[in-house]
């Protein structure tokens, strides 16, 4: 049965008199009405706010623990997609209900009669380990009505749930390395099936990721499972050159089980336990970084066969349109300017207190040295979060752009330098992206401010996403010329109150740490 059929009889089924078929499937009459979508995986009833229409809530699939996930339908009565659903188990309570239960995804609809809009897929941040798209700074509406488009935001297994590596230990469990990647990909499965019904083109669906979600697209360049569920992408501060090792993996997998007291031999008890223990056993120490236990995607040669951006950037990716993006300042985002680390930072400490942060090996009283050399006006707080970004969190983008421009892979690469408007001292911190790409300047956890400088950088970026995911190229008249990152030029798009392009911007900073082998947190 055809999409326009089965939306035809939900309108003769829901005896909504008031509701008629419009290009893009069902169009409520008159401002204040609900929409009643039907489609593959079932019918749906949103809810209209302003220009677009918010579907939240729909369940996408259901997953044993430790097991690839399975699709979903629903039945043939109407669901109201009014609430969000449970987010995925993990530490602190700040984005609502938490269960094992949490394959859930949510959409909004631009506010044009275009029958097959772009779709904007967004994977959180949080490493591998937290965060949800329940976050007010994750609200697909704004962007959505701005570029008239279909926003879909997913939620899926994260830490052990969806990561424990147990294929070594027992062959039942063969996808549990992969399982969070193998959710967001029967999420895309999902859309590629029924978001027609949305007013979605399933053949221009464009992945966008902060952090984590940034270095799961990464991820999913080079996964055979996604080949074709996805034609652009963009990542935000996220990056994953290579993934965990199996044997890196399975020692992590130990490590977690003796925190909780269950035999390797014996899995029985892991899957009987409630997940708020799991959750608990997080704090294991990390057997190969130190710190807590690390969480990722495993190169299990089934689901994930070679590294993504190693020895070069995976073949499978290379026709995708890709948008790589950092901010000026990242570490200032997880590293608390009033923390610890940071507090009575001086020439004296500084070598010593930023060595475990830079995350190489390399000898960091000759990075301070260097620095100080170079920017001799620069305090010790501004060499300890320059550095760390530039060799930490920074490298990796350059690698992965680096290895785009060597294939000869479409790729246009910015950084953020519009920074804190609340707390000035913090810059361009990580996750300051998430509000500008959105739209939600003034959510709760926003920073940008609200006002003409926070919309023109916001203006600025999500324009480019919406380009790209329209054409499959980012330029637009709000901007200069942007042109492919290349080995010559470098070009960089600024991303500011006025937003300029700059060619190899931080160039000292990458040569220097170029130097050194990058080595990829969990690998």
């Amino acid at each position: 049965m055809s999409a326009a059929e089965l939306t035809r009889r939900a309108l003769l089924g829901s005896g909504a008199a008031t509701i008629a078929l419009g290009a893009s499937g069902l169009r409520a009459a008159g401002p204040s009405a609900p929409r009643i979508v039907a489609c593959q995986a079932g019918r749906f009833e949103g809810v209209r706010t302003g220009d677009t229409v918010a579907y939240r809530g729909i369940r996408y699939g259901r997953a044993e623990r430790f097991r690839a996930p399975t699709p979903f339908r629903y039945g043939s009565d109407v669901h109201r997609a009014e609430t969000f659903g449970p987010v995925a188990p993990q530490s602190g309570t700040g984005y609502g209900a938490q269960s094992e239960d949490c394959l859930f995804l949510n959409i909004w609809t631009g506010p044009g009669a275009a029958r097959a809009k772009p779709v904007l897929l967004y994977i959180h941040g949080g490493a591998y380990s937290n965060g949800s798209v329940t976050d007010p700074l994750n609200d697909g509406a704004a962007l959505a009505a701005r570029g008239d488009v279909v926003v879909v935001t997913v939620n899926h297994r994260l830490n052990a749930l969806g990561y424990l590596y147990l294929a070594r230990l027992d062959p039942r469990f063969a996808d549990s390395g992969n399982a969070g990647q193998l959710d967001l990909i029967l999420a895309l499965k999902w859309v590629r099936d029924n978001i027609a019904a949305f007013g979605g083109d399933p053949n221009r669906v464009m992945v966008f990721g902060q952090s984590g979600g940034g270095a799961k697209i990464a991820t999913m360049l080079g996964m055979p499972a996604a080949r074709g569920l996805f034609q652009r992408a963009a990542t935000m501060s996220g990056q994953q050159v290579t993934a965990s090792g199996p044997l890196n993996a399975t020692a992590r997998t130990r490590a977690y089980l003796a925190k909780l007291g269950v035999d390797e031999r014996n899995l029985a008890p892991l899957l009987a336990m409630p997940h708020e223990r799991l959750v608990a056993a997080l704090d294991a120490t990390d057997p190969i970084l130190g710190g807590g236990v690390y969480f990722g995607p495993v190169l299990d040669m089934k689901w994930l066969v070679r590294h993504p951006f190693w020895p070069d950037a995976n073949p499978q990716g290379l026709g995708i349109p890709l948008i790589l993006g950092n901010v000026r300042d990242e570490t200032r985002g997880f590293i608390p300017i009033d923390g610890p680390k940071i507090k009575g930072l001086s020439w004296d400490n500084i070598a010593t207190r930023m060595a475990p942060e830079l995350r190489i090996d390399v000898l960091p009283e000759w990075v301070v040295s260097e620095y100080r050399t170079h920017f001799p006006d620069w305090s010790p707080i501004d060499v300890f979060y320059g550095a760390t970004t530039a060799g930490r969190s920074w490298r990796g983008q350059v690698i992965e752009a680096e290895a785009r421009a060597r294939a000869g892979a479409p790729a246009w690469v910015y950084q953020v330098n519009f920074g804190s408007r609340v707390d000035p001292r913090r810059g361009a911190f990580h996750t300051m992206d998430i509000p500008l790409v959105f739209g939600t300047l003034g959510a709760r956890g926003s920073q940008t401010g609200t006002g003409a400088d926070a919309r023109a950088a916001s203006r600025a970026l999500q324009d480019s996403f919406v380009a790209l995911a329209k054409t499959g190229d980012p330029n637009h008249s709000g901007l200069p010329v942007w042109p492919r990152y290349d080995l010559t030029q470098r070009a960089t798009m600024m991303i500011d109150a006025v937003s300029q392009r700059a060619d190899d911007p931080r160039r000292w900073q990458r040569e220097l740490f170029a130097r050194v082998p990058y080595i990829q947190p969990g690998s």
